[in-house]
């Protein structure tokens, strides 16, 4: 019988590796909860049109990686390739605008683009995003890359670089987009399949290749910062300083323009030098006009997501995983002895301590090489003797110390065995 496997381009995310994960979203919502941004939870899939309209019918995502379908109702869905339309919806749809002021929004799920399967880059893969909608000051465009800053530094990750670049204005593009077709054209049988239809159709995103001459080409184009507005300038020169000011480093890159339509203004990544091809841990932007594209107010806007694989990998590469480690491990043996053992277990979790309980009946010393494997702090141990005389015996791991202790007086005494406990880990 052939055994049925995932599905190329998604993974199993195993108990040795689950701990990062909760790590990483714990440390987000805490961060995140600081500075009063409110979680948001919206459908994995969505009408096809939301991303054709919001992301752009000219980007790589709509053209080749939507994972698309018509459902039982002839409807044309799509799995979410990213999370910023979704929650623009949700924002005009439930009219979470009607109050006026800032609303501060972040997610975390799992996203789906049909890429070739790499590390760091999955089918199905995971974000953790913030939007920021409602305000259009610098600061605010300051406040989501802080944040990104302050939990990547949380987590404890190291060689980042903050890249920086403006778009501008759909005006300040559009001045911006002959002057580049005019430097680009001359190559054109030089770029990369891709680009060469791009030339024709949606330039900028040329810039955004991954081809290395195409890239060496670009080098040399015209930058879009030659050609912004007074105001879309203005903007980005306070976004500088409001770094500087905050003692984040940055650099300029003009090539940067991300991969979606709906970018304006502000734009940026943050890489690790780590990670290789797939460098990009966190990305994102000012979209000041995604809300009224999609039937909104016309609503100001930054955001940014970050790739849970991809941190993960960062995390892996600096520190070793392990399963959590029980506080006490319960060996036990005999019909009266293993009915007694699992009345403790429930009533050491009661009171907070973790414990594995052995199901397995085999002899002591098998349960004891399994209460090593954890990583257990102490073991419980429970005989025919011990279940006879409402007694168990608690043995240290660390130190092999093992004493007899009557099971009421065992569950009395937490506040001892908390200080025990934390004096014993391994």
């Amino acid at each position: 019988m052939n055994i049925i496997k995932a599905i190329r381009g998604t993974r199993d995310i195993l108990p040795e590796e689950v701990s990062y994960w909760q790590e990483i979203e714990t440390t987000a919502r805490n961060i995140l909860a600081q500075a009063c941004y409110q979680e948001i939870r919206t459908p994995v899939f969505e009408q096809t049109s939301l991303f054709e309209r919001g992301i752009g019918t000219e980007t790589d995502v709509v053209g080749k990686e939507m994972y698309s379908f018509v459902d039982k109702g002839d409807r044309p869905i799509t799995l979410r390739p990213e999370g910023t339309a979704g929650v623009v919806r949700a924002f005009i749809e439930n009219n979470l605008y009607s109050s006026g002021g800032v609303q501060r929004l972040w997610y975390s799920g799992p996203m789906f683009r049909y890429e070739r399967p790499q590390a760091g880059r999955q089918r199905q893969f995971h974000q953790i995003g913030l939007e920021l909608l409602g305000s259009s000051d610098p600061r605010a465009d300051v406040e989501a890359i802080a944040l990104a800053a302050d939990l990547l530094r949380t987590l404890g990750l190291s060689k980042l670089q903050l890249s920086l670049n403006s778009v501008g204005t759909g005006a300040d593009r559009s001045n911006y987009r002959q002057a580049l077709v005019d430097y680009l054209t001359p190559y054109q049988s030089e770029l990369d399949p891709d680009s060469q239809t791009r030339l024709l159709h949606n330039p900028m995103r040329i810039l955004d290749s991954k081809d290395e001459r195409t890239i060496a080409i670009a080098q040399n184009a015209p930058k879009i910062i030659d050609f912004l507005s007074d105001s879309s300038r203005n903007h980005f020169d306070q976004v500088q300083q409001l770094l500087s000011d905050l003692g984040i480093s940055y650099q300029l890159n003009h090539c940067l323009v991300r991969g979606l339509d709906y970018y304006s203004h502000t734009a940026f990544e943050i890489q690790s030098t780590d990670l290789g091809a797939q460098a990009t841990v966190c990305g994102g932007g000012r979209y000041d006009g995604l809300v009224k594209e999609l039937g909104g107010p016309d609503t100001p806007a930054i955001g940014w997501a970050m790739g849970m694989e991809r941190l993960i990998l960062l995390l892996q590469q600096q520190r070793s995983a392990s399963l959590s480690q029980p506080d006490f491990y319960i060996v036990s043996r005999g019909t009266s002895a293993e009915a007694k053992a699992l009345i403790i277990a429930q009533k050491l979790r009661h009171s907070g301590f973790t414990v594995d309980l052995d199901l397995s009946g085999s002899a002591f010393s098998k349960q004891f090489k399994r209460a090593n494997r954890q990583g257990a702090i102490a073991c419980l141990i429970m005989g025919d003797s011990e279940a006879a005389t409402d007694t168990v015996q608690l043995k240290w791991m660390k130190t092999q110390i093992q004493q007899t202790l009557i099971i009421a007086e065992l569950l009395a005494k937490t506040t001892e065995l908390t200080q025990q406990l934390a004096e014993n880990r391994q």
